[in-house]
């Protein structure tokens, strides 16, 4: 299994993001490093799924779906229980991991 956090300089929350995702990827019993991809420019978008400052990726998808990638360098937001941030919680992440296919 590949896991990525794709990521800008602009948006700082890829670094705790990445943090939470090894914390989620331990208590869903997932031995997988956590690789971390920045984006400088449009061109570096290409062939990902970026949706925005952090995407987190497993296996070449976005862990939680949007309807497109964008095509821009931005971040991004997330609908979590304690409001819109700019990552999702630990639990999230513990969710959507146990939830991809076999």
């Amino acid at each position: 299994m590949r896991v990525e956090v794709l990521h800008i300089q602009e948006c700082p929350s890829w670094r705790e993001a990445g943090a939470r995702l090894e914390v989620a990827l331990a208590e869903a019993g997932m031995d997988a490093p956590v690789e971390y991809r920045f984006l400088e420019t449009s061109a570096d978008l290409v062939g990902t799924a970026f949706a925005g400052s952090p995407t987190i990726v497993v296996d070449g998808a976005d862990l939680f779906p949007v309807a497109e990638p964008v095509q821009e360098l931005a971040c991004r937001v997330y609908v979590t229980p304690a409001g819109l941030r700019g990552m999702p919680d630990t639990g999230q992440l513990v969710a959507a991991l146990r939830a991809l296919p076999a």
